[in-house]
């Protein structure tokens, strides 16, 4: 969450990244009107409490009727502190609440909306073909890398099987990504796909996202992530942190899972937008100083893993009303998708600056004080990036063309033929 003594004292920065992100900005004074009558009500308290304690010492030192009358004083007095203590604990839990609902602090991201993005830099030419070109999901089927119809019998809509080709394609590029982190100094961790309501809530990922997310509600409370992210955020949850020597950081192998809330006809062909799929994320704790640079590190690492499947894509600079609650920054990659003529997203990488960890817990000591360390997290692949291959490597004979990033893990093949 942001910091609630910046909102007090600059409640205009919180303004103006509302603003930005094309939202109102009453909750900025009903944080404020709220934070007052909390300040008014805890001083009241304490000035009860004082009292009731130097009341305590007359009464100890009483005899007689005048004792009795002072113990039933004392016994209002209590009630007293106790409607109190009540009150102030329901304004701090209200105010909490308030302060937990603003989205973090939009630092540098262009104002407006999805479409106000702001291109980066474009890397890559689209490929022309001299024969009629074929989406993802015909030439996946041609190869007989991906079963739709299956998918949905054993699971329902947007569920698949990647088979033979498809499988060790996802395969290739995941171990490609992990291979790539380690050689980084990332840590690679097969991370949990069910956590606890507080991580979930902690990275951002409930509140006005609730409905993206799974949730087993009946007997275990449980949600399941959408991204390794969750889990490697909440990996030092209440832990203080030693970055003196630089970010620590971690590549998460997981499973993901998202509903989808929302989305109802958009990409239903395919698996560009599906329940379940695999990813590696990267995910980084650092000083808040060094935040924005190791966020461009990210975005560099990112394009040198895009590198190794030699697809067209350009960066985008995210419009601040189409981030994340958590993110204050975000960088996406789109690659050049053939049969839709446009880019699609593939990686993304965010700044959350301290929001998460102030969330979560998770400090660091600087110059004797502890304060919250800067979470940052990219995606390294995951398997939409199978689509990208598959449309702009595909040859007029249905064949698709192997990256040669990805044929040491593919045992050297270099051509995936049809199946007759």
């Amino acid at each position: 969450m942001i910091d609630l003594k910046l909102l007090r004292e600059n409640p205009d920065r919180v303004r103006e990244s509302l603003r930005a992100r094309r939202r109102p900005t009453d909750p900025v004074d009903r944080v404020l009107e709220v934070d007052r009558a909390w300040r008014d009500a805890t001083a009241s308290f304490e000035s009860a409490r004082a009292e009731q304690k130097a009341f305590g010492a007359r009464v100890k030192k009483a005899q007689g009727a005048e004792k009795q009358e002072l113990v039933a004083q004392a016994k209002e007095l209590s009630q007293r502190v106790k409607q109190l203590e009540a009150e102030a604990g329901s304004l701090n839990a209200e105010r909490e609440a308030l302060v937990k609902a603003i989205p973090n602090l939009a630092e540098g991201a262009p104002e407006g909306g999805e479409e106000d993005f702001i291109v980066r830099e474009t890397i890559g030419e689209a490929p022309s073909f001299d024969f009629p070109v074929r989406d993802h999901l015909e030439l996946a089927e041609k190869l007989r890398a991906i079963d739709m119809q299956r998918g949905a019998k054993v699971s329902g809509a947007r569920f698949y099987f990647l088979t033979g080709v498809g499988a060790q394609l996802e395969l290739a590029l995941l171990n490609a990504a992990v291979d790539q982190a380690t050689s980084y100094g990332f840590t690679p961790m097969i991370t949990p796909t069910l956590v606890l309501p507080s991580t979930m809530d902690g990275t951002g990922f409930l509140g006005e996202h609730a409905d993206e997310v799974y949730h087993l509600d009946k007997d275990d409370d449980l949600y399941l992530v959408g991204t390794s992210e969750v889990a490697l955020a909440g990996y030092h949850k209440d832990e203080v942190l030693d970055l003196e020597n630089g970010p620590l950081r971690y590549a998460g192998w997981s499973a993901c899972y998202r509903r989808e809330a929302g989305s109802y006809g958009k990409d239903t062909r395919g698996i560009i937008r599906v329940h379940q799929f695999h990813k590696v994320e990267m995910f980084s704790y650092c000083k808040i100083e060094d935040s924005f640079e190791e966020h461009e590190r990210l975005l560099a690492w990112e394009k040198e893993m895009l590198g190794k499947i030699d697809v067209p894509y350009r960066v985008i600079d995210t419009a601040a009303g189409d981030l994340g609650t958590s993110a204050a920054r975000k960088f996406d990659c789109e690659a050049w998708m053939p049969s839709q003529g446009t880019y699609r997203e593939l990686t993304s990488t965010s700044n959350c600056t301290q929001f998460q960890a102030r969330r979560l817990n998770i400090r660091e000591r600087v110059d004797g004080q502890l304060r919250p360390v800067a979470t940052l997290n990219g995606t390294l692949a995951t398997t939409r990036w199978i689509t990208a291959i598959l449309e702009n490597h595909q040859q007029a004979d249905g064949s698709v063309v192997v990256p040669e990033g990805l044929r040491p893990y593919l045992g050297g093949r270099e051509l995936f033929s049809p199946v007759a």
